[in-house]
């Protein structure tokens, strides 16, 4: 996942309005959001070469999202799949701030993340930039490959254009949820002046600078769009793209589900 949006407790009917796009190598094996086999109360897509996922919810509420940090100077072989985070926190039962905690004195056994998790009642976040977590208040926030709100020009274009989008959810007492898919879709690449040095040289900082990815080997492979409403019921719908931005065949799934006690 190379961007996630979202908006926490911004809306009076939402506590979490989150759109993310997912960016990775087209020829990964993966599988598309739906019920787990394993674990039906999870619903999320899954990695089938490392077994976890980039985001997910569970019938409780509990939901989770990963990003990498692009540091190739961290970059360890043999370390253990990130996915496996994610999923980790939709099995487990603890607190979402126990849970980041724990995951934060092992976090030098993957290669770096950020990791957001939490319920109806806190959201956290996990950086790898700096191995903290934190407790995130209401607001807008934009998560990439960097730190939590880290200025890059995408992120800063995906928070504006969220935060417009609530506002006018706000006015109109109506969440265009188009409009939500039409901000991951903008591929637009930021000028050179504005691009991150972060080690992987100026094409593929070009590349990497829109939120939607396009590329004939990686880019985005999915955008997804999420709310959690305060009466308990959990939308979500996911789209799945191929090179350079093609829709899929039948690549669109969506679910929608009320949260079991809670």
């Amino acid at each position: 996942m190379c961007i996630l949006l979202w908006a926490y407790r911004k809306h009076p009917d939402y506590p979490l309005i989150l759109a993310a796009n997912r960016d990775e190598f087209f020829n990964r094996p993966t599988a598309s959001m739906a019920r787990w086999d394993d674990f039906p109360h999870i619903l999320a897509g899954r990695d089938l070469q490392g077994g976890g996922t980039w985001m997910g919810v569970n019938d409780r509420g509990r939901f989770a999202a990963l990003t990498n940090v692009r540091d190739i100077s961290r970059i360890k072989q043999e370390a253990k799949s990130r996915g496996l985070l994610v999923s980790g926190f939709l099995q487990n039962q603890d607190a979402p701030k126990d849970y980041l905690t724990t995951v934060q004195k092992k976090a030098d056994q993957y290669n770096p993340f950020n990791l957001v998790a939490g319920d109806l009642g806190g959201l956290y976040c996990l950086t790898g930039v700096d191995n903290k977590v934190r407790k995130l208040d209401v607001g807008v926030f934009g998560l990439s490959n960097w730190g939590l709100d880290t200025p890059w020009p995408k992120v800063k274009k995906g928070k504006n254009a969220l935060a417009s989008i609530v506002e006018n959810a706000l006015e109109k007492g109506v969440l265009d949820r188009e409009a939500l898919f039409s901000m991951l879709a903008d591929s637009e690449t930021a000028p050179d002046d504005k691009l991150p040095d972060t080690g992987v040289g100026l094409d593929w900082e070009r590349v990497l600078s829109s939120i939607f990815v396009k590329s004939p080997g990686y880019g985005t492979r999915c955008s997804t769009v999420l709310t959690v409403s305060f009466s308990g019921r959990v939308e979500v719908e996911e789209r799945t793209y191929g090179p350079e931005g093609v829709n899929v065949a039948c690549s669109v799934a969506r679910h929608q589900f009320e949260l079991a006690d809670r």
